[in-house]
């Protein structure tokens, strides 16, 4: 059970719903980033490995993941599992963007129990809908 978690706030005052990019290419994360913020009410958080995700995790409460499958130190599969398991994070919307090329990796992580897949290259806009409709925000 986690104790002390933190809601981030916007700067008016009112709770606002974290997103946490886990993504260890500064680029791709920047790109996300930029898409994501156009959400209305969205903060965006961001991660560059999935033990550092984790640890946020266990501070913030956040809305949903949008994570890479291939990092250093724990890739996005470990990321995914130890998410389902956690009883206080099992039902967060897990969005997965990824280069792998391995033709089981759809399957592997639809397993996992994830909320949508994009292969890169992907439209950051597509990611940007999708997680719109996961946190049910209307879209802009």
């Amino acid at each position: 059970m986690r104790e002390n978690i933190e809601m981030p706030m916007a700067p008016n005052g009112e709770e606002c719903l974290p997103v946490l990019i886990v993504e260890d290419s500064e680029n791709a994360a920047a790109m996300l980033e930029i898409a994501l913020q156009e959400i209305s009410g969205v903060q965006v958080l961001v991660a560059s490995s999935g033990v550092e995700a984790l640890r946020i995790l266990s501070t913030l409460r956040v809305s949903a993941v949008v994570t890479d499958l291939n990092m250093p130190r724990m890739d996005g599969f470990e990321l995914i599992r130890r998410i389902r398991e956690n009883g206080d994070l099992a039902a967060l919307p897990v969005v997965v963007v990824s280069a792998d090329t391995d033709p089981a990796t759809p399957a592997r992580v639809a397993q996992l129990g994830i909320s949508a897949f994009f292969p890169k290259p992907y439209s950051p806009a597509q990611v940007r809908r999708t997680l719109e409709q996961l946190l049910h925000v209307p879209a802009r």
